[in-house]
């Protein structure tokens, strides 16, 4: 799989660390800003990247180039995988996928019509252990309550309050606490039990952004609660409560290392690890080249629709709270 990553970020910064240890990817090329330029060749020189780009389209325009990796910030998603679409290129692109529904479903329909595999980056879909409590769920009955809270203080939150605006902070920028933070949460409610009945968003807002907010999810016979801040910190406690049991995840959605299981009526957990040691997106990488490789639509097609359910929860959220983006 020939690579090429569109942005410089923490988030590529991540990749690139342990990128080296899948075999069968092929790093090609890397784009960013003209600003970013020194650092872009830092990256080339550390990590063996031929090509250095300042325009994302003249990566894609790259006839070496077989798969685009798009991990620039938010609002910026669509215009590129728009483009690289048009250029008939393999997309895997970081998350949240798309500002809206419509963007969403517009991209995945245009690119499967031309055969082209589209692949949203979320950790969770592919760690052992957020899989195995899919698999755990089946054995405890009937859902009563689900209960899932990521907060964490921004480092960039000080500097917001001061004035000063992050893209993650930035509503024209397709920002706040329920794209960024909140995403894993209802990301794998999502990829556990699809879309709810309905949903209500009650956000805290700050110079007309969430910077925090609890998601309501009625999902008929059992109800559910997402919460994520930027602004505040708390345990990461994480909770699937159902008429047999609870199980309990006791770090971020998105990292996943353990959890563990108690029987209703007994206080003894049974602790499970099914992880390997290794970086929390090694696993979606090795899957991502795999679909790739064996062009796997069905594959690919099946986990578009977490990424549309996704998608729609957090489209209603906003339109609930009344939080609207530019290209909505």
């Amino acid at each position: 799989m020939k690579l090429g990553i569109i942005g410089a970020g923490k988030i590529v910064g991540e990749f690139l660390s342990f990128v080296g240890d899948i075999e069968g990817i092929d790093l090609v090329a890397i784009a960013a800003t003209k600003r970013s330029e020194d650092k872009l060749s830092d990256i080339s020189a550390s990590y063996n990247i031929d090509k250095i780009y300042v325009d994302y389209r003249k990566l894609i325009e790259d006839a070496d180039v077989e798969v685009v990796y798009v991990a620039v910030p938010n609002f910026l998603h669509y215009e590129v995988m728009d483009y690289a679409i048009k250029l008939g290129k393999d997309i895997i692109c970081e998350k949240p996928f798309c500002g809206n529904l419509r963007e969403a479903k517009d991209i995945f329909e245009r690119a499967f019509a031309k055969d082209l595999i589209v692949l949203e980056a979320a950790s969770h879909r592919f760690i052992p252990n957020a899989l195995a409590v899919r698999d755990e769920l089946k054995n405890l009955g009937d859902i009563k309550i689900v209960s899932f809270n990521y907060s964490q203080y921004s480092s960039r939150y000080d500097k917001f309050k001061e004035g000063e605006i992050a893209p993650v902070f930035d509503r024209s920028k397709n920002g706040g606490a329920l794209m960024d933070i909140n995403f894993y949460n209802v990301d794998y409610l999502s990829m556990l039990f699809g879309r709810p009945k309905a949903v209500e968003y009650f956000p805290n807002m700050e110079k007309g952004i969430d910077t925090s907010g609890i998601l309501y999810l009625d999902y008929g016979d059992f109800k559910a609660i997402a919460i994520g801040s930027k602004d505040s910190d708390a345990s990461l406690v994480n909770t699937i409560q159902t008429d047999r049991g609870t199980i309990e995840i006791t770090d971020a959605i998105n990292s996943f290392s353990s959890f563990r299981i108690k029987e209703s009526g007994k206080n003894v957990f049974r602790e499970v690890n099914l992880n390997t040691p290794c970086h929390r997106m090694v696993y979606e990488f090795r899957q991502f080249l795999e679909i790739i490789s064996q062009r796997d639509m069905e594959k690919a097609r099946e986990l578009s629709e977490i990424s549309l359910d996704t998608s729609w929860i957090l489209t209603e959220a906003r339109k609930f709270s009344a939080i609207v983006f530019p290209n909505d």
